[in-house]
């Protein structure tokens, strides 16, 4: 639908005598053969002309050529403007020149065109700068995207430096992309990126939060982040990845390797589609081992890493802008990744607690990548899936048998021991000591005498 909703926009702009194509990253995903995520517009109408001929036009960039149509069923008495997903909308761009990049992100000015080949020079990547006409079929393209596409190259167009000095995060993308369709990343860009990474920086915490978190959940986790390695841009965005390199570990458990290649054989490993949160906690598992390494006369350990990794986590998290929900989440997938080792030995109260942590489908799937990018054995992730069909979820998450209204009115006083002897019932319950609320009181009666 959004398609054919892209090329009504264009066939409205052209009965106007505007030119107008699809452009963008949807032309590359069309000859790829791949569904586009999203549809872009480029036109020879400015802004004004646009939001005339369509009124429901969202202006989000009007001093930059860039407005927004939203599919009929999303417009402004359905949906305000921040809340409109790019996949909701077509992003309509008039032809422009962009003159100087003051801020390393945006232009400093625009000068609108009528020449489909001067908007595509200010482009990013060749494999991103054509444009095609939906009624023929006919491809523009005035850089060589086609033939990089062939060839699998990543290429800026023009000069990189210049490029990238236009925008820094076009590093990071240039990383994603050649991961993400397992190309190349030309020379001179790969080397211009090498020349530049230190200036990742001044892009905002936020976009290179997006952007790594686009590399993880896309598939191609592990080539990404060797492609930022390789690129220089890794020590600068996340150094305490770096330092995971040569980070050696027991080889009886890992016979993999290092910390780093241990990391990065993890990501190939996770599901897809992946949760970003996931995505991070898998990432981050094992953060703290290059601080806690030490070589014991036993063998090589890692004493307290899973405290210490939640720590720096918790300090990656706030300095890439995460959400407190997100957070929460990454740091608890640091905090029980080292539990499943013990679940043959859990309780059954403590089992059923385990199996009811706030998304502990991403738990069990970042344990299961952690063992295949390790020893192998799936054994206690194969235990705990048998676990999950068996327990019915009441008897995980099971109604409480006593609360604190029950003690009051048993003549207990309120306080902080409420809450010792709430969880001494749960406990008993969920290992099957307690069936009934009477049995609870007589239990509570017993061990917490008044």
């Amino acid at each position: 639908m959004l398609k054919e909703f892209a090329i009504s926009i264009i066939q409205t702009l052209r009965r106007r005598g505007f030119l107008a194509y699809l452009a963008g990253g949807c032309v590359r995903d069309l000859l790829l053969k791949r569904e586009p995520s999203d549809f872009d517009v480029a036109t020879s109408a400015t802004p004004s002309q646009v939001m005339e001929i369509f009124p429901d036009t969202y202006a989000v960039g009007v001093q930059f050529g860039v407005v927004l149509v939203p599919l009929p069923e999303h417009g402004r008495t359905s949906v305000d403007e921040g809340a409109l997903p790019k996949s909701r909308a077509i992003e309509v761009a008039t032809f422009r020149s962009d003159l100087g990049y003051s801020d390393g992100r945006r232009p400093d000015e625009v000068r609108f065109s009528l020449d489909p080949q001067e908007d595509v020079a200010r482009r990013d990547f060749t494999i991103n700068g054509m444009m095609l006409d939906p009624a023929t079929g006919e491809v523009l393209d005035f850089v060589g995207g086609r033939r990089d596409i062939e060839a699998g190259i990543v290429r800026t167009i023009g000069d990189p430096e210049l490029r990238f000095a236009e925008d820094k995060l076009r590093m990071l993308r240039a990383v994603r992309f050649a991961a993400r369709f397992e190309y190349v990343i030309e020379t001179q860009t790969l080397a211009a990126i090498q020349r530049l990474a230190h200036e990742i920086l001044m892009v905002s915490r936020e976009r290179i939060r997006d952007e790594l978190t686009k590399m993880l959940t896309e598939g191609h986790g592990r080539r990404a982040f060797l492609l930022l390695d390789e690129s220089g841009l890794l020590k600068e965005v996340l150094p305490e990845i770096t330092a995971m390199k040569g980070v050696q570990q027991p080889p009886e458990f890992h016979p993999e390797g290092d910390v780093f290649v241990h990391t990065l054989l993890l990501l190939e490993n996770l599901p897809r589609p992946c949760p970003p949160t996931l995505a991070w906690g898998a990432l981050l598992h094992d953060v703290g081992k290059p601080a806690t390494f030490r070589v014991a006369p036993d063998r090589i350990r890692f004493d307290d890493h899973v405290d210490v990794g939640v720590k720096i986590a918790e300090e990656i998290c706030g300095r890439l802008r995460f959400s407190n929900h997100d957070t929460d989440q990454v740091l608890a997938l640091i905090d029980n990744h080292m539990r499943f080792g013990h679940v043959t030995r859990m309780k059954e109260s403590t089992l059923k607690k385990f199996l009811r942590l706030p998304g502990f489908d991403q738990h069990l799937a970042l344990h299961r990548a952690d063992s295949l990018a390790s020893h192998g054995n799936l054994s206690t992730y194969e235990l705990i899936g048998r676990k999950l069909a068996e327990i019915p979820p009441e008897k995980i998450r099971p109604v409480a048998l006593v609360t604190g209204d029950d003690l009051i009115a048993a003549g207990y006083e309120p306080g902080p021991r409420f809450r010792e002897i709430l969880e001494a019932v749960e406990e008993a319950q969920l290992d099957g000591r307690l069936l009934s609320r009477d049995m609870a009181l007589e239990f509570v009666m017993q061990q917490f005498p008044q």
